[in-house]
């Protein structure tokens, strides 16, 4: 998986746990596809600063994995629902989960 599919996974999970700043600039960056030069001009700050709110933003979503593997834990309970053979055991087991 490519590192920017990560972040932006893992963004799913902790995004609410950065600050305004962090969460707006990396949105801006990783979902709006604004360069640092945009970002910056947008809000009246340097290009310097975008870039350290961003790289902030990454460095804790990676944090808040490596520490609580909310993503990872997710991935294999789906890995472990879709090897289950029984159709009606399997959707009953997705739903529990609020997966489909």
């Amino acid at each position: 998986m490519e590192n920017r599919d990560y972040l932006i996974i893992l963004y799913d999970y902790y995004g609410e746990l950065l600050s305004d700043d962090n969460r707006k600039y990396f949105e801006d960056y990783y979902f709006d596809n604004l360069s640092l030069s945009e970002i910056a001009e947008n809000n009246n700050i340097s290009r310097n600063a975008v870039h350290k709110h961003i790289k902030s933003a990454e460095e804790k979503l990676t944090f808040y994995e490596e520490k609580l593997r909310l993503c990872k834990k997710d991935k294999e309970i789906k890995e472990k629902i879709n090897k289950i053979k029984e159709e009606d055991l399997r959707k009953k087991m997705l739903e529990l989960l609020n997966l489909i």
